[in-house]
């Protein structure tokens, strides 16, 4: 059992890899986006955007570590702040913490994968790549312990990170 957490800009393919992964080990797959969004479409406001379903999502993510499943955290988790939500809840229940940092090595690359997710999506909340170029600065850097996975030059990172997990 591990708590696995993706973390990395919007349509670096966090969400696509943190599926098959989970698929593979099995594990829940738990995405912060999924939760926001449906607090969105309910007029759930709040003043701190994000924040909710973060604490959302570590709910759930207590429910499957407590049934003995593993579980996979899809988020951006730009901050230390939402990296240290992580962190307590592993500890508190003695699981294994492990960080997947998803990077997309080629911008051009990253760009397509944003603007085609943007212009397919319906809902508020999914970044045009202006918004995911603020995202990066804003992002701080990870330290410690971690597998960085870069989307565009792995040829198939599923077994890499399987193994990283097990």
């Amino acid at each position: 059992m591990v708590l696995a957490v993706f973390a990395g800009l919007p349509g670096v393919g966090k969400s696509t890899l943190a599926q098959r992964v989970g698929a593979a080990l099995p594990a829940a797959v738990l995405a912060v986006d999924a939760v926001d969004f449906t607090l969105q479409a309910y007029d759930v406001t709040e003043p701190r955007p994000g924040y909710a379903a973060y604490g959302v999502v570590a709910a759930l993510a207590e429910t499957q570590l407590t049934m003995g499943h593993s579980v996979i955290i899809d988020a951006v988790n730009p901050v230390k702040a939402a990296r240290q939500l992580w962190i307590e809840l592993a500890d508190r229940l003695g699981v294994p913490l492990r960080v997947v940092e998803v990077v997309c090595g080629d911008d051009a690359e990253h760009r397509r994968r944003v603007e085609a997710r943007f212009a397919a999506r319906a809902h508020d909340g999914i970044p045009d790549w202006v918004r995911v170029l603020e995202r990066q600065t804003e992002y701080e850097p990870y330290l410690g312990p971690r597998l960085v996975v870069d989307t565009y030059f792995a040829k198939d990172p599923v077994g890499p990170v399987v193994e990283y997990l097990s």
